[in-house]
């Protein structure tokens, strides 16, 4: 489901509320789980799941065409 999909499905459960209301508080929901993860904090969603950031070290990798070795700098993502 894409942002706006959530959006759309938000609004028509929500007929009450102006499709503008729902978006403007979806995507400041959305800033403010992407600005808390980007401080290093986990999200806690009870009964849906938590967001966190998990670490990978730096690596050297290869070209598999080439050989060539080449090293990758450590990787931050984001886990439900």
């Amino acid at each position: 489901m894409t942002k706006s999909e959530l959006i759309e499905r938000l609004a028509s459960q929500q007929s009450h509320i102006p499709a503008k209301a729902v978006e403007d508080a979806v995507k400041e929901m959305l800033e403010h789980m992407a600005s808390t993860l980007a401080q290093g904090e986990r999200i806690e969603i009870r009964g849906f799941g938590s967001f966190s950031l998990h670490y990978r070290a730096p690596r050297t990798g290869r070209n598999p065409k080439t050989g060539d070795k080449s090293g990758t700098g450590r990787k931050i993502r984001s886990s439900l």
